[in-house]
């Protein structure tokens, strides 16, 4: 029987005090294992999404085909996310650099804005560049981003301007780990996954062993 937990979500505006409260986004997962942490396995395997989108360089960037055979790790968030996502940006780029030099030019850590009405390629090169400049940022159409994350159990919503000017934008907090062996989430880290678990399973995401 498929098991279904809540998966770590954020609702996120420009100001932090907006008062939203979070989504919840669900995906079939194993329960924890012990010690686990917030590290859960899928029941079984997802592929990676289907995903066309321009990358932080201006070019275009086909997901599947771009990371085929490689170490790839998933985050749909947005720039102006005022806490969780660039707190998990800087976990993910300090495990990377703990990786030996030959690891870290094997893996990908792919950043999939849900804001893409204001993070420009341009903004999102500058803004991942501050983390790891080998992080790669896409971005493109909000119904081809919502469609790819919801392929892989992420809830993402439509940006909403409030009438102050600031917006909520609620994203599933969720970072996939897709192994090089099959191009498939084997491993799914939620809100709150330290540096440390990044640490630990880096290693063996770039082996292939997860």
């Amino acid at each position: 029987m498929i098991a279904a937990i809540c998966m770590g979500a954020a609702a996120c505006g420009d100001d932090p005090s907006d008062g939203q409260a979070p989504a919840a986004a669900s995906a079939p997962v194993s329960p924890p294992a012990p010690g686990a942490g917030n590290a859960v396995r899928p029941n079984r395997p997802m592929p990676k999404p289907d995903l066309e989108l321009t990358d932080d360089d201006g070019k275009p960037f086909d997901l599947a085909e771009r990371t085929a055979g490689r170490p790839t790790v998933l985050y749909f968030g947005y720039t102006h996310c005022p806490d969780v996502c660039p707190t998990t940006m800087a976990d993910l780029a300090n495990a990377v650099k703990k990786l030996p030099a030959a690891d870290q030019g094997k893996l990908r850590v792919v950043f999939v804005t849900t804001d893409p009405g204001r993070d420009t390629p341009k903004r999102l090169h500058q803004w991942l560049r501050a983390f790891d400049d080998r992080f790669i940022g896409l971005s493109g159409d909000f119904s081809a981003v919502q469609k790819a994350a919801r392929s892989v159990g992420v809830s993402v919503d439509k940006p909403v301007k409030n009438a102050d000017g600031s917006w909520n934008v609620t994203h599933g907090a969720q970072v996939l780990a897709f192994s090089p062996a099959d191009d498939q989430v084997h491993m799914i880290y939620t809100s709150g996954t330290t540096a440390q678990r990044y640490i630990a399973d880096l290693p063996k995401l770039v082996k292939g062993e997860m």
